[in-house]
């Protein structure tokens, strides 16, 4: 039940700030309780919304591993372990994103990978897999010019192949930016910082969802100013650069954290977290949503 400072913030958000949310106004979990069990976060869909995946994580983070399911005749199928993944706790899997071609699917992983110098690496980094008509191919490293020394997670990618995600501070424990990697003449090149204003100083900035078009982007802020723990914000791509970030707003935000964005078919779908005494409460939420309401909003 809201509590009556997030009705009030709820009313103003809703007046001032918020493009208006048309045929539903609250967001509501997505297949609860097959695939939103109260353990779950960071939904894809295939561009033909057949297949979707997420991540399994039971509400804690001691075992993590990507679920895979099919949409046959209107109804999603019994979840399954997908076969790119692992269950066996040997290593975690995490933010599957399909490609805009619906051929790729870009995740994250600690699985086993040695460094250049041979010295094998602990950290998250950014795999793929490909998707055919037979089925998944093998998951393979998306190399060391993307990945580094320190954690590379939620990838998402543009219809010209520029991936966009986020990397820890390798020297500022506890905080992230978004980078972008482009793709030129066939090759990723080295990672660059996006900058301000998206990125700060002082805040996390994390799961960037880049639009097909590469021209708006939804990640995540523990801004002190927003409602919750992190919030969801939305930045254009406007003459070169990305304009001022903002607030989703309620209510797609909440006092709760909201995280790994993902835009299909005019929904947006996110996840949202409670935490717990010994766990966190998480779920997939959707709500009808367009993205180009909000570009009166950051000029």
């Amino acid at each position: 039940m809201m509590t009556n400072l997030y009705k009030f913030a709820f009313l103003i958000s809703a007046l001032f700030f918020t493009p208006i949310l048309t045929a539903q106004v609250l967001p509501e979990k997505f297949q609860a309780p097959l695939i939103s069990n109260g353990g779950v976060f960071g939904l894809t869909l295939s561009p033909d919304g057949k297949t979707a995946l997420w991540v399994q994580s039971q509400g804690k983070r001691e075992k993590l591993t990507i679920m895979e399911s099919t949409n046959v005749n209107g109804q999603w199928t019994e979840p399954k372990i997908a076969l790119f993944s692992d269950d066996s706790g040997r290593w975690k899997d995490i933010d599957p994103m399909f490609s805009p071609d619906g051929n790729l699917v870009l995740f994250q992983s600690n699985r086993p990978v040695s460094n250049a110098d041979g010295i094998p690496k602990k950290d998250f980094d950014i795999w793929a897999v490909k998707k055919t008509d037979q089925g998944w191919g093998a998951a393979f490293h998306m190399g060391s010019v993307i990945n580094t020394e320190a954690s590379e997670s939620y990838a998402s990618i543009a219809k010209n192949g520029n991936i966009y995600f986020m990397k820890d501070h390798e020297n500022q424990p506890g905080n992230s930016d978004i980078f972008v990697s482009k793709f030129v003449n066939g090759k990723y090149q080295k990672p660059i910082n996006i900058g301000m204003p998206v990125n700060t100083e002082q805040f996390r900035e994390s799961n960037p969802f880049i639009s097909p078009d590469e021209d708006y982007l939804i990640y995540f802020s523990s801004d002190a100013t927003g409602f919750g723990e992190v919030d969801l914000y939305i930045s254009f791509f406007e003459n070169g650069g990305w304009t001022k970030p903002f607030n989703l707003g309620l209510p797609i935000n909440s006092n709760l954290a909201e995280f790994c964005p993902f835009v299909h078919q005019g929904k947006l779908y996110f996840t949202r977290q409670q935490k717990g005494a010994d766990r966190m409460i998480e779920d997939i939420y959707l709500i009808n949503f367009d993205p180009y309401s909000y570009k009166s909003m950051v000029k």
